[in-house]
């Protein structure tokens, strides 16, 4: 129920007060066994730092000086202070900012019933996979690709910018077991490169230019599928002619890979009618989108109608939204423009669920003093003290998915899993809250009300869906009904109309990003984290700068060194780790510790501008640093 890639099936036990919990060997794509961070599961439910009762501001934000409250006291003074903001500056300044921290279906939407009936601001999600999204829309129609239970009938998978044996692991490891050959492409040498068949390390940005360097060997060689492409692709002599003006010589001094090895690539990848998993990661740049829809083309090129994994939507869940509440078009704000919002006095009411924005957004110093200076009163509801609750003015004390009923979908396979409670410690669901906060604020509209069971019995019904056969098996199989590319043309587009409508190039572009220092920093996900969570109850974090060993030579940096590492946004102090998997002029830091236990994290440093032609989609990996050797840490 976190928001993991896989979605695991996990049993659940609950004897003499303690959690045990296992992986479902029923499971098909799951399989069995859970990754470090499911193992790990009963701390972080039995954590002693669970947030047991409200709490109220009475210092400075951000000081941690709190009061405890009762839930009445606290619902009372939320639904007061709502009440007022609306009153005083309308509807449109109250924003709901949540995200995924949970993939519980009810605890995730329900919530937005409130905002929706109250007519408030709505965020416009941005922060994670939206420019793949988009380009991938463009090309396909959709972001959904392949069901990775169809890895029995191939030969090969490309990891492109994923790091799986780390985000994925059960799909990489039911990769293995279906005996495929696998490939990575990646700027760094991750652990799932190493685990590799082949890697091909490309140089950031260029992404874009080798996907279409691998399309000029399989059109120009003729080892693409001819009728394939002939029935189900509009724009494709366009796209022959396009990257027939694509020197290979170009292609390969700028990715900083052999032509031998872009033509290997593609021989290899077309014999073997290669899938490709995208990542996440690297569309998360100004150059994401296109690299995505670079990357998009070559599946159809080889036969494949959806040959790609990206995305997995099953089900519909909108009934738990609750949109239709609404008696007015919906205000959205851009996720990452958060700290803009607030400078100019567009938000006055915040309230915070499932997410911790003061750990996972950019330009961490431009968002604390924005709430800082500003009179918006924050709400968090949360399992625990986090850095957003410390800026907050009222922190509701939230359960886990052990304690309550839901379902979760999954955004890599086919399977929607029930969730049933094993026990109960302390919070409330997020749908609790809510139905206190509607009661608190006079609110009688029935939809507010229903039960966390009527809710997903009703989506169940929706969909098609069993409830007896989920209850029975813990878990079902959402079929996959006939699909079609939900494109202008009704076709694979390789010419993107979708695009040019937006003003983009019908096909994608290869473009140079540089910043005004020389080190590009790149902010993956740590192994023992998801963004921020698990870092305070399980304690395992990697706060090291790795660099290059010529890079680091070149500042007069050694291993083990205090570093200060610095942007246009704000500095850091760590320590430089140096090593060979990452190339020259790239530092890597692991992303969205917590600041309140580590003094700081990776978003200090990082850009908060968006890619504004692929949906405002966050632009993390386009920071560019200078990295000095400094004094210790414990100085300055």
């Amino acid at each position: 129920m976190r928001d993991c890639y896989d979605t695991c099936s996990m049993i659940s036990e609950f004897k003499n007060g303690r959690l045990t919990v296992k992986g479902n060997p029923e499971h098909p794509v799951t399989v069995g066994f859970l990754c470090p961070k499911g193992a790990l599961l009963p701390k972080w439910f039995h954590s002693k730092d669970r947030l047991k009762k409200p709490l109220i501001r009475k210092g400075e934000r951000g000081s941690g000086q709190f009061r405890e409250a009762s839930w009445e006291e606290a619902i009372k003074l939320v639904a007061s202070k709502l009440k007022e903001t609306i009153e005083e500056h309308g509807s449109e300044s109250v924003l709901v900012y949540q995200y995924a921290g949970d993939r519980g279906v009810v605890n995730y939407a329900f919530p937005l019933r409130l905002f929706h009936y109250l007519n408030t601001a709505m965020l416009d999600y941005g922060i994670c996979d939206r420019a793949g999204q988009e380009a991938l829309k463009d090309i396909y129609g959709t972001a959904v690709g392949m069901d990775p239970e169809e890895f029995k009938n191939q030969r090969l998978l490309v990891y492109w910018g994923i790091n799986a044996f780390w985000t994925n692991l059960h799909g990489f490891m039911l990769a293995k077991k279906s005996d495929l050959e696998i490939w990575t492409v990646d700027v760094v040498r991750t652990e799932t490169a190493k685990r590799s068949d082949r890697f091909f390390q490309v140089k950031p940005d260029t992404d874009v230019l080798f996907a279409l360097g691998v399309a000029k060997v399989l059109i120009e060689e003729n080892l693409y599928d001819r009728a394939f492409v002939r029935e189900n692709v509009y724009g494709f002599e366009e796209f022959k002619n396009y990257v027939k003006t694509l020197s290979l010589d170009y292609v390969s001094r700028e990715t900083g890979l052999s032509v031998e090895e872009i033509e290997e690539f593609a021989q290899g990848y077309a014999e073997k009618k290669g899938i490709i998993h995208i990542g996440y990661g690297f569309q998360r740049s100004l150059a994401g989108g296109e690299a995505v829809r670079a990357i998009a083309i070559l599946p159809a090129l080889v036969g494949h109608r959806f040959g790609f994994i990206y995305d997995m939507k099953t089900i519909d869940k909108s009934y738990a939204e609750g949109a239709f509440l609404r008696s007015r078009p919906a205000k959205r704000i851009p996720q990452m423009k958060l700290a803009e919002y607030i400078e100019r006095g567009e938000i006055k009411f915040l309230y915070v669920y499932n997410s911790n924005p003061l750990a996972s957004l950019p330009n961490q110093n431009r968002l604390r003093k924005a709430l800082i200076e500003s009179d918006v009163f924050v709400v968090t509801h949360d399992i625990f003290l986090t850095d957003t609750a410390l800026y907050s003015d009222v922190v509701l004390p939230a359960n886990t998915f052990f304690e309550r009923l839901d379902i979760a979908d999954s955004y890599y396979h086919r399977y929607v899993a029930l969730n049933e409670p094993v026990a109960r410690l302390y919070g409330k669901s997020n749908s609790e809250v809510t139905r206190l906060l509607a009661k608190a604020l006079g609110i009688e509209n029935p939809y507010l009300y229903e039960s966390d069971e009527e809710i997903i019995r009703k989506i169940l019904q929706i969909n098609g869906l069993s409830w007896d056969e989920l209850k029975e098996n813990g878990f079902v199989r959402v079929p996959e009904k006939p699909r079609k590319w939900e494109t202008p043309s009704g076709k694979i587009e390789f010419y993107s109309q979708r695009a040019v409508e937006r003003g983009l190039s019908p096909f994608p572009e290869y473009r140079k990003f540089k910043g005004k220092y020389p080190l590009r920093l790149l902010t993956p996900t740590y192994r023992m984290t998801i963004t921020s969570q698990y870092h305070n109850t399980y304690g395992m974090i990697d706060p090291n700068l790795y660099i290059n060993p010529a890079d680091a030579k070149e500042r007069g940096i050694q291993d083990g060194d205090t570093v200060e590492v610095f942007s246009d946004y704000g500095s850091i102090k760590t320590v430089a780790k140096l090593s060979d998997d990452v190339p020259r002029d790239i530092v890597l830091l692991y992303k969205a510790f917590w600041v309140s236990l580590l003094g700081w994290n990776a978003n200090f440093l990082t850009t908060d501008e968006t890619v504004d032609g692929y949906g405002k989609g966050s632009a993390y990996h386009s920071t560019w640093v200078e990295v000095k050797k400094a004094s210790s840490l414990h100085e300055g």
